[in-house]
């Protein structure tokens, strides 16, 4: 079933070092189609508008020209059932992890039905016996999961994923990972994840998009149907990951 069609849009946005009123193309006719269920990682340089064209699909920010679709209607601003996780953190320090996770499903009126649903999330992302602590008694890797337990919480039909767990140590991005390809197995909701980083894009995700620099097209759109957990140092994968780097002008690899 297609899910999201992304058509021509090619986006214009005034760039800080450049004279005032002057714009500049982000993204020239990039066209997508992502189906239910999918995880997809969205990979470019930086600067090519892989943030831009995420929150454009999301709603939160109108083309220049070209048209979203989700489930045969347009999008023309966020939709409630699709929830994003941003770069930076986004919980309410005001609020301890359990607070901050029932906030998504603070329309349930049974308390009972809430805490439950509640206590299932955060045993998803590893956090039962933190559920009274503020987001600063947390370390990055446990706001990181307390954000994701409240993004699961509201189960959204596409969570949309702007490089969140950049700012982590290399072992909690690991875990993190594992984690959330376990998520995903589980929820079998669309996914679309910001990165640049190349081997977490093959560990995560069951498509690739590339995007070339700016003004940004779909320089490739690649498919991976191997099993989880991955080992990217190992056959296809190997082969998939040396791709990759060549295509974003990378001539070896560690």
């Amino acid at each position: 079933m297609e899910f999201i069609e992304r058509r021509k849009i090619p986006r214009d946005k005034k760039d800080e070092g450049k004279k005032q009123g002057e714009k500049v193309d982000v993204l020239d006719n990039v066209s997508l189609k992502i189906y239910d269920g999918e995880f997809v990682c969205i990979l470019g340089p930086s600067g090519c508008g892989k943030s831009t064209l995420l929150k454009i699909i999301a709603g939160f920010v109108r083309p220049t020209s070209g048209t979203i679709i989700i489930d045969g209607k347009e999008v023309n601003g966020p939709r409630p059932n699709n929830i994003f996780v941003f770069q930076e953190g986004g919980l309410f320090p005001w609020l301890t992890v359990y607070e901050n996770v029932a906030m998504g499903i603070r329309h349930l009126k049974n308390e009972e039905e809430k805490r439950l649903k509640v206590q299932e999330y955060l045993e998803m992302v590893d956090l039962i016996g933190f559920e009274n602590h503020y987001p600063h008694m947390l370390s990055g890797g446990m706001k990181q999961r307390a954000e994701i337990a409240r993004a699961l919480a509201v189960e959204p039909d596409i969570m949309y994923m702007d490089e969140p767990f950049s700012g982590l140590d290399f072992l909690t991005r690991l875990h993190l990972r594992e984690e959330l390809v376990n998520m995903h197995l589980y929820i079998q909701k669309t996914i679309l994840f910001v990165t640049h980083d190349i081997d977490e894009a093959i560990q995560l995700a069951d498509r690739l998009i590339v995007l070339t620099d700016r003004p940004s097209k779909v320089k490739m759109n690649y498919e991976i149907n191997e099993p989880h957990p991955r080992d990217i140092n190992t056959g296809e994968l190997q082969n998939i990951r040396q791709q990759l780097y060549l295509s974003m002008g990378v001539h070896y690899t560690l």
